[in-house]
């Protein structure tokens, strides 16, 4: 069994009951939590100061006579302000850090009710963050109570022991991962983690996050839904700033970041205070952080460390205090090591660093997106879209196979998915929408690896499932069938050598049947 410690205040005015037998007809807090039978106390730590020391003796001979088996220890605690707060935090923070605690012998219980509120207050943060290994106990005058002991109460401070608490929390960073995703229910396990980490930081540091990814990834994006996150939180009260450093070039681009004096340069007519003064106890987004250049990379070193700087052309400093998130698609460490990105600036901004995969990554969050996305469309354009069965199967079969590159990432899938559903007839995208969108991104991305873009692209969605031989044949067939100005005409042109050998050509027959094999027919040849 291990034995129950008390540490508390004497309570100069509750544990006052005069010296004579009249005391015992008051309720007395310190004296009462010894006379609990359900909780025996080993052991109490009576802080007091100096003026109290009689009473403090008064009330450990008190107890001594109701509860012999409890060691009383006084404890000398003089505060010059019993209300200032720094005095009392460090004084039992000293205390705290002085005593040996043994926790797997003795339980250890922080008594609340005597004392100051600002001790009140520095007993639940020493024990919330675990400087104390206790408990909180709190005890009260108890209802009909002839012998005066009053009634305690132990308070746990780990949520989870509560399951309602516990439960509450839970739905409440379920809701803060959502805000975080969008509402997308993403299903990649590295993602999901990455997301509940950047809330955990986000929501417990001001420094410097750096996310990282390529384009469309979804870093702009997050920092907005980061800046929302807080703000809920009442961790920031200005605005959402956001720039692109690939935009900003020369004296622009000072001008544009630190703001600059009336003239400044030519042109400069006005003041004017720039993007880091306007994000001014807000979140400040520099995209494409890798971008900028060298005088502007110390500048921000120096904002960001000692938040303030210099407007340029200005010789008299301004200050603005914000939350920075950066993003890049840049590898910052080879910047670095190639002197194109200073390296105390890159440390600076480093500390929480997030790798943010792309869309060929996380084939499995394609899905999800892609509801998303309808959602999205139908509150900017005020009609809801659906897909056919058939035609979100080919869709998704598509876009989460190898052939799918989607180089813009999330927002070229965004772009696909808007095209799809504006040209959706009925509000109903089915596979001929779901075939045409197949090929264009075929296309797009042929044309973007420098590649010649496929003839059947567009025109025929499977093609990548035929053998080399029959697509390069097939081809040839429509390339011929496009210069040409009808069925029979290209028939003779594609059987000029064996139609000589038969009595009846028939070409434009069997190039219909040859088409008919790949679903595909003269119409759709010449008007894809």
């Amino acid at each position: 069994m291990r034995k129950t410690v008390v540490i508390g205040f004497l309570g100069t005015v509750l544990d006052k009951g005069g010296y004579g037998e009249a005391r015992w007809q008051k309720w007395r807090p310190t004296v009462g939590i010894c006379r609990q039978p359900q909780l025996p106390v080993d052991r109490l730590h009576l802080l007091h100061d100096n003026h109290s020391l009689n009473l403090a003796k008064l009330t450990a001979a008190d107890i001594a006579s109701v509860s012999p088996q409890t060691e009383v220890v006084l404890s000398p605690c003089n505060l010059r302000d019993p209300w200032d707060f720094e005095e009392v935090y460090s004084t039992l923070h000293d205390y705290a850090a002085a005593y040996p605690f043994d926790s797997e012998n003795e339980d250890y219980l922080l008594h609340i009710t005597t004392g100051t509120h600002v001790a009140q207050i520095c007993w639940f943060l020493l024990a919330e963050s675990r400087h104390i290994p206790a408990r909180l106990l709190q005890s009260a005058i108890g209802h009909r109570d002839s012998h005066y002991a009053g009634t305690v109460k132990v308070i746990d401070l780990d949520l989870s022991r509560y399951d309602q608490i516990a439960q509450r929390f839970a739905r409440q960073r379920d809701d803060t991962l959502a805000l975080l995703k969008s509402g997308i229910a993403t299903r990649n396990p590295a993602f999901n983690r990455m997301i509940g980490e950047i809330e955990r930081v986000a929501t417990r540091s001001t420094a410097p996050m750096l996310l990282c990814g390529p384009t469309g990834a979804g870093k702009s994006f997050l920092a907005r839904r980061l800046y929302e996150l807080k703000k809920a939180r009442h961790q920031l009260a200005g605005r959402f700033v956001e720039v692109n450093c690939a935009t900003l070039r020369g004296d622009s681009a000072m001008s544009a970041l630190f703001g600059h004096v009336k003239g400044a340069f030519t042109g400069a007519l006005n003041a004017r205070d720039g993007l880091l003064k306007s994000a001014d106890g807000g979140l400040l987004f520099l995209d494409e952080i890798g971008e900028l250049g060298a005088d502007e990379q110390a500048m921000l070193l120096k904002a960001i460390e000692e938040k303030r700087f210099f407007p340029f052309g200005g010789d008299r400093e301004v200050t603005s205090s914000f939350q920075l998130v950066c993003g890049t698609v840049r590898d910052l460490r080879q910047w670095v090591a190639e002197g194109r990105f200073r390296e105390d600036l890159y440390a600076r901004i480093n500390l929480w660093s997030f790798d943010l995969p792309g869309l060929v990554e996380r084939p499995e969050d394609i899905a999800p997106n892609l509801e998303f996305e309808l959602l999205r469309h139908a509150r900017e354009s005020g009609e809801r879209v659906r897909f056919a069965r058939e035609a979100r199967e080919d869709y998704l079969a598509f876009a989460c196979s190898p052939d799918a590159q989607w180089r813009g990432n999330f927002r070229e899938l965004s772009a696909s998915v808007t095209r799809m559903a504006t040209l959706a007839e009925g509000g109903n995208i089915g596979q001929h929408e779901v075939a045409e969108e197949i090929g264009r991104l075929r296309r797009n991305w042929a044309l973007a690896a420098g590649e010649r873009p496929s003839l059947l692209a567009g025109l025929l969605p499977q093609a990548a499932e035929l053998d080399l031989f029959e697509r390069v044949q097939l081809e040839a067939v429509v390339t011929v069938c496009r210069e040409s100005a009808s069925l029979s005409e290209a028939g003779r042109k594609l059987f000029a050598v064996s139609r000589q050998a038969r009595s009846q050509a028939n070409d434009a027959d069997r190039l219909r049947k040859y088409l008919a094999r790949f679903g595909l027919d003269w119409s759709a040849v010449k008007g894809s």
